[in-house]
């Protein structure tokens, strides 16, 4: 029988963590509470979790340096922030050190239940398709290896978080196919939830910034009008005009 997922719960709003809990049990995840910001690094630290629930207003340390230690570990983590900092900066900052996804309070736990869910299902899918597939991948002057989770841009390495990796990978096994916003919060996220696509803009934006010569005039991740994005198999793809580095409608 499969050992039960391993959850850490760092949060200081006690009623808001018993609840969250003990509808993880009842999925049969073992579940993990702290309070507080120094304990829960030190919980984070002792390893072995499947995935991490931070808030970020926490006594102690607060939970973006948790999540920046957390990222700086050799092991992969998946980490869902949930904060009353509901605005764009805190959100965007989140994931910028690395978080996979970011629930505003009020939430419904119905919803980050399903989200957790989500989670360990797409990262146990790109586990297992590393290791079917885990040569490195090369294409229009990039290079992925998703064993070691690296990239590199005409030979020089860059810098990604783990969903813009996991962004660019799923371009690259793709090349020259279109996909919509939600195609990819599906398979990328993997769930499907309206209102989520901003999401979306935001890393093809930030992944944009670190692959392009001139993000405003990309020529690998293209905005094809009215239905996507995809990963040109080479510049200059001419089914995406000039200027389409606008969100896609």
């Amino acid at each position: 029988m499969d050992q039960p997922k391993r959850i850490l719960i760092v949060e200081d709003d006690v009623d808001i963590a018993n609840v969250l809990s003990l509808h993880l049990r009842d999925e049969r995840y073992e579940v993990v509470h702290s309070a507080d910001g120094n304990e829960g690094l030190r919980l984070l630290e002792q390893g072995g979790w499947d995935a991490l629930i931070l808030d970020l207003m926490l006594p102690g340390v607060d939970g973006l340096e948790i999540c920046r230690r957390a990222r700086a570990m050799a092991r992969y983590t998946p980490i869902i922030i949930t904060s009353a900092r509901s605005s764009e900066v805190h959100r965007i900052l989140g994931l910028e050190l690395g978080a996979d996804d970011y629930l505003a309070k009020p939430f419904s736990v119905l919803e980050l239940v399903a989200r957790v869910k989500a989670l360990l299902r797409r990262v146990e899918a790109l586990a297992k398709d590393s290791r079917i597939d885990a040569g490195t991948l090369q294409i229009a002057g990039l290079t992925i290896d998703p064993m070691t989770r690296e990239a590199a841009v005409d030979g020089k390495p860059i810098e990604l978080t783990p969903r813009e990796f996991d962004l660019l990978y799923f371009f690259a096994q793709h090349p020259g196919k279109v996909f919509s916003r939600m195609d990819l919060l599906n398979a990328v996220w993997g769930y499907r939830h309206e209102g989520y696509e901003h999401t979306v803009n935001t890393h093809i934006n930030r992944l944009r910034a670190k692959i392009e010569a001139d993000p405003a005039q990309p020529e690998r991740i293209l905005t094809v009008w009215g239905r996507g994005y995809k990963l040109a198999v080479a510049g200059g793809d001419a089914s995406a005009p000039a200027g389409t580095h606008q969100d896609a409608p």
